[in-house]
């Protein structure tokens, strides 16, 4: 009984460390997508201004809206993702339901 709970607490976390591992590979290609995404959605939505010519012209307004609507997006899709992998690693830790 003691051998068969220890085989299970070990498939358990090796479970873990696949799920954490994978989870890892894809939070890394989201994250990198939604940074080359991101910024030309911005372009997108702001069609009168041009944010590269006006931060060549040292428009600093522009380049710090730019850049923080940027960030806060990226930081959010890494938010998400890292919930998401956290909820995977717990899951496979927590064992199946019986």
């Amino acid at each position: 009984m003691l051998a068969a709970d220890a085989l299970d607490v070990a498939a358990n976390i090796g479970l873990a460390v696949v799920i954490s591992v994978v989870g890892g590979i894809i939070g890394i290609a989201l994250v990198l997508l939604a940074s080359s995404f991101l910024p030309r959605l911005i372009d997108r939505l702001t069609p009168n201004i041009d944010e590269e010519k006006e931060i060549v012209r040292g428009n600093s307004a522009v380049a710090e809206y730019f850049g923080r609507v940027a960030s806060a997006a990226i930081l959010g899709a890494s938010i998400v993702i890292a919930a998401a992998i956290l909820g995977g690693i717990l899951a496979a830790l927590h064992g199946p339901a019986t």
